[in-house]
């Protein structure tokens, strides 16, 4: 349905790198680079950092919230360790989030511009 998502940046070299750091675990990585804009994916950009020059950091509970989906709890673990040691701030912990609907297990993140970016998968009952 959605073929890509772009988010804003305040500074694309260290939301680059940040993204670089935070993603990999996930299996995406850094496929273009242009002067303002930054690309990831896995075979074909599906996720963007776009340079947005004065851009104001985004207040909590504002903005953006991006979910990307992981393969195992091993890797939502390792993704939100990755992201907190490029600079990222904690904003939910992994763990699992029973609901009505689904069992998740995800963690959230706030980038260095405060966009909120989660990791998800949906372990079985043994999971």
């Amino acid at each position: 349905m959605i073929d890509h998502v772009s988010v804003g940046v305040s500074d694309l070299d260290r939301s680059a790198r940040f993204y670089e750091a935070a993603l990999a675990p996930l299996g995406l990585s850094r496929l273009v680079t242009r002067p303002a804009t930054v690309g990831f994916g896995k075979t074909y950009p599906e996720f963007w950092i776009n340079l947005r020059a004065g851009m104001e950091r985004v207040a909590p509970e504002n903005g953006v919230h991006i979910c990307f989906r992981a393969r195992a709890i091993a890797d939502v673990d390792a993704f939100h360790a990755a992201a907190l040691q490029a600079g990222g701030r904690s904003d939910g912990a992994p763990g699992l989030r029973p609901h009505d609907r689904v069992k998740y297990y995800a963690a959230f993140i706030t980038d260095p511009d405060g966009n909120r970016i989660e990791a998800v998968t949906f372990p079985g009952d043994a999971g």
